[in-house]
């Protein structure tokens, strides 16, 4: 059958990966069945696994052993993600590398940015100091470059991360390096796993200051239009099922390079529904990742392709 499973290609979809420090690390996630934190020589066995089942994209999430206010271990010489990518790059130079740039996971606060000190507090409204959070962006995302990433992806939903991390890259001459926008990110209630998974749950107020409002798909499409026209050579829809009319009016409007993100909870809800018999686990992962692509997206990063892949095999 090739790449192709069931209508889905497999050249469509993008695998992610946590990673953490050490060695021979496998850590169970418990809200996030079938997901693993992953040492970096554990990952290289993994990856060697997956690509080997078709998937050739992955992007990878990192996990530090310290936190604190300023993120220094998201971009420091030997962050975690700069070293995985140089060991995934040496064993599998033919995969797609995209790298996830945010604070989030790196931050002792759990936001997505570096904030201003006066709103360190229970308040919802939590605002960045978008100097310096676009600086560490850059910074972030010019490791990756470094390191050989092919794509760096800012998720922080800071103004103009896009056009700075460009500026960055372009200027220290990583011009091929490419960027996945996340765009429209919305605050959304599908992240429980993943923010348990990456230990990035805020630590006070929310997020709702810089993601945008879920009833506001005007406000994604300027997004969108704002990234696109700062240099990124695809832009992305996060959440992707309760989104899919904003997949399809950026897939019309734009006509630009589109991912969408099946994420964390969208998947868990299928395993478990899968596991209590509420319905068959393999028609409802294609039927929802078939609705994802329909409505416009060139690629998915979604938990289940290995699922996709393996199914293709049976």
């Amino acid at each position: 059958m090739g790449k192709r499973s069931m209508g889905i290609n497999l050249d469509n979809l993008i695998y992610p990966y946590f990673v953490i420090s050490g060695k021979g690390r496998k850590q169970v996630i418990k809200s996030f069945p079938g997901v693993y934190r992953f040492s970096i020589d554990r990952i290289l066995g993994d990856i060697y696994e997956t690509s080997k089942l078709g998937i050739n994209k992955m992007l990878l999430f990192g996990i530090p052993d310290r936190k604190d206010v300023s993120a220094l271990e998201a971009f420091k010489d030997d962050n975690i993600v700069s070293l995985a990518v140089k060991a995934i790059k040496n064993e599998f130079p033919g995969l797609s590398i995209f790298t996830d740039v945010c604070l989030c996971a790196y931050t002792s606060h759990g936001h997505c940015g570096i904030i201003k000190s006066q709103v360190r507090s229970q308040k919802s409204q939590v605002l960045f100091d978008y100097k310096k959070t676009l600086e560490v962006l850059a910074k972030i995302a010019l490791s990756h470059a470094k390191a050989g990433a092919d794509w760096v992806a800012p998720s922080a939903m800071a103004k103009n991360q896009v056009h700075v991390i460009r500026s960055t890259l372009d200027k220290h001459g990583f011009t091929k390096t490419k960027i996945l926008g996340y765009s429209a990110k919305f605050a959304s209630n599908f992240y429980g796993p993943f923010r348990n998974a990456a230990d990035s749950s805020p630590r006070f107020g929310d997020r709702n200051g810089y993601q945008l409002a879920y009833t506001d798909a005007d406000a994604a499409l300027r997004e969108l239009r704002d990234d696109i026209k700062e240099g990124a050579d695809m832009v992305m829809v996060k959440p992707a099922l309760s989104y899919l009319d904003v997949i399809r009016q950026a897939h019309d409007k734009f006509r630009h390079p589109l991912a969408a993100y099946n994420v964390s909870a969208e998947y868990a809800f299928v395993k478990y529904g899968g596991r209590h018999g509420l319905w068959d686990e393999k028609k409802m992962v294609l039927e929802i990742v078939s609705s994802i692509k329909r409505a416009g997206a060139d690629l998915v990063i979604s938990y289940h392709a290995k699922d996709i892949a393996k199914w293709q095999r049976d």
